[in-house]
């Protein structure tokens, strides 16, 4: 069954007044890595909810309107991949993050063909939470943060 949880509340520390706190879904089946994604971001101000597969996310964006999704390509179920097209296709102004540990020689590299069908930007696995919060920062226009 999909399992969409929403933002709790207190978790991270609170940012300086300038920073835009975006709302965030983040698409994984891997909870460890929706795990790492929310507290990275909420550290830095966002709200973060999160979807383990397509289905269930892309039923949060619809109802909800975040300004970001970060997506991982290989799920079962829907897949990134059909998750982008879904997105472009019902909300094209959406900013879309799409990551990936399935790349590499002799693999096929889906991040590319993400960023063909319209991903904003991509994220190679395993990324250090400096590399993500750049690429949430560049996505959003946000100037980067100082490292905490």
């Amino acid at each position: 069954m999909p399992r969409l949880r929403r933002p709790g509340l207190g978790r991270g520390p609170q940012l300086a007044q300038d920073l835009t706190m975006a709302r965030i879904v983040v698409i994984d089946d891997d909870e460890q890595i929706r795990e790492m994604v929310r507290r990275v971001l909420e550290s830095r101000g966002h709200t973060v909810e999160d979807a383990d597969q397509g289905v269930a996310g892309i039923a949060y964006v619809a109802q909800r309107a975040p300004d970001l999704v970060v997506t991982d390509i290989f799920m079962p179920g829907q897949d990134g991949i059909e998750v982008l097209v879904e997105l472009r296709k019902a909300f094209p102004n959406l900013k879309v993050i799409a990551m990936s540990g399935g790349n590499g020689p002799g693999l096929l590299n889906l991040l590319e063909d993400a960023e063909l069908l319209g991903a904003d930007r991509t994220i190679p696995k395993p990324f250090t939470p400096r590399e993500l919060i750049a690429a949430v920062n560049a996505v959003l226009g946000e100037p980067p943060q100082p490292s905490p």
